[in-house]
Order: C-alpha cells, then structure tokens, then sequence
C-alpha cells in the first residue's frame, strides 16, 4: 500500500512553514468607539437636569381671614375715633351740634395748634382766632373745611366768599379751617385769593380729626346755637350756585324757628 509523502506516519519531519511576507499591507486596527462626555458621567448635565417643582399655595381659603381683619381695622379705628372725639362719620350730620374749637387765623401773627376747648366768654376770647363756639352764637353759621393743594377744595372757599358778599354777616356768617395746613401755606392762600371770610389753619390735625374729615369739599351748615340743618360733602357742592339754595333754606329755616320761639 503506497503511503503519502511527508505524512507523520513515516516519522519524518513536517516541511517548514513559508516566511510571511512583509511587503503585505498590515490589517486595518479596528474602529474607536467615541464616548460623550455627557453620557459618560454618572450624573446628568445641568442643562439636562429638570428644574425644580415649586409649591402652589392655594390662597383662596385665606382670603376671608384677610376680609374679617380688613373689617375689624376699620371698625376698631372707627370706635376709637368715636370714644375719643365723638366722631363716628364724616362731619357732624343733622341734627347734632357742631363740635367746638378755637384755631389760630391764617392771616394773623397767632400760632399754635387749634383748642378743642374753647372759651364761649368774648372777654377771655382772642381775636386772632376762630371760635366756633362764640361764631354759633351770633347767627346761623356756614363752615368749610378744605385740603391745600386741592383745587376742587379751594375752589368751594372761593364759592364761600362770593356768597359772603351777598348775605348780611348779622344774617350768616362763613369760615373755614384748612386741615393739616401750616400758618404759611394758609396765609399765601388767603393772600392770593383774596379771602376776607375767616380762614383758620389746623396744623397738628387736632380739629379734622375732631370732625372726621376724610374727603373734601365738605361743609356744615348750622342754626344759631350751633344744630347742623346740612352737611354737603363732595365737588358738586364747589360754586356759589350750587351752595346757594341751601343758604337761603337754612336763613328760612332759621327765620322759621326764630319766629315759632318768639311767639311761644
């Protein structure tokens, strides 16, 4: 049996391998895997982390809490002003006396902050002050009181000094009381319009607050003896002819009451 050649069968040695050639071309290396930064860290970018949720706060079951203190405020101030001047509205309404005072004349050389206890004796009197007091028992008495800087307030000062020129001052008298006002603010008003009427300055606030004054033009109109027939408040109430029927209805009226006294 023929056996091939060179097989291990025959104990020979294998045949050496061929050298490999170097001029071959060396295998391509194989291909990077290119990572990103981003996905190669633990922890998400901070453009890529979401931001954090803020709490809601539902209000609505407050606000009645805020309504009742808004209330109570108001009535608390209100029954503070009553306890400690008598006032519990705006102005004096009718029917009720004028509240008293004496406060320092505009254009006189007096200074000093108004007396909410004022002298009715005309011999201890100074007559470089309004007497409210000592005014109410004359005649029958138109006040005003007015905000410097306030047009529409101004402008009912003025309405009372036109009506001054047509009522005989032993028939009514007019006066007004700037509040909040310094002597010197008072004083160049009086001056640059031209007021004759008695024009008082209430620099510490002492008589607005005696009467509750919180918006202007507001005006009282009272009786001899100081009972309010009127209180006219707001700008409708800024001119002479707007103010004048309800003069010559508290004249009437005055008239009326004198006439029904005497034959009493």
């Amino acid at each position: 049996m023929s056996e091939r050649p060179g097989s291990a069968d025959d104990g020979s040695a294998p045949a050496p391998s061929e050298p490999p050639d170097e001029s071959a071309p060396p295998p391509p290396a194989p291909a990077l895997q290119r990572l990103d930064p981003d996905r190669a860290t633990a922890r998400p970018g901070p453009e890529t982390r979401p931001p954090p949720a803020v709490p809601v706060i539902d209000t609505r079951p407050y606000r009645w809490m805020i309504g009742i203190f808004g209330l109570v405020l108001v009535v608390a101030i209100s029954a503070y002003q009553f306890a400690t001047h008598g006032v519990g509205t705006t102005g004096v309404p009718p029917g009720q006396r004028l509240h008293l005072f004496a406060a320092p004349l505009a254009d006189t050389n007096l200074n000093g902050d108004p007396n909410p206890a004022p002298t009715c004796v005309l011999a201890r009197h100074d007559p470089r002050a309004l007497n409210i007091c000592l005014l109410a028992r004359r005649a029958p008495l138109v006040l005003a009181f007015f905000v410097t800087g306030s047009g529409e307030c101004e402008r009912q000062i003025d309405a009372l000094q036109t009506l001054s020129r047509q009522f005989p001052a032993s028939a009514v008298q007019f006066a007004a009381v700037a509040v909040d006002a310094s002597h010197k603010t008072t004083a160049a008003l009086v001056r640059s319009h031209h007021w004759t009427i008695p024009v008082a300055y209430d620099e510490d606030g002492r008589v607005g607050a005696l009467y509750g004054v919180a918006i202007c033009p507001m005006v009282e109109l009272a009786y001899r003896g100081g009972i309010v027939k009127d209180r006219l408040i707001g700008d409708q109430w800024q001119t002479s002819a707007e103010l004048a029927p309800r003069v010559r209805a508290l004249l009437a009226a005055s008239r009326g009451a004198a006439r029904a006294g005497s034959t009493t």
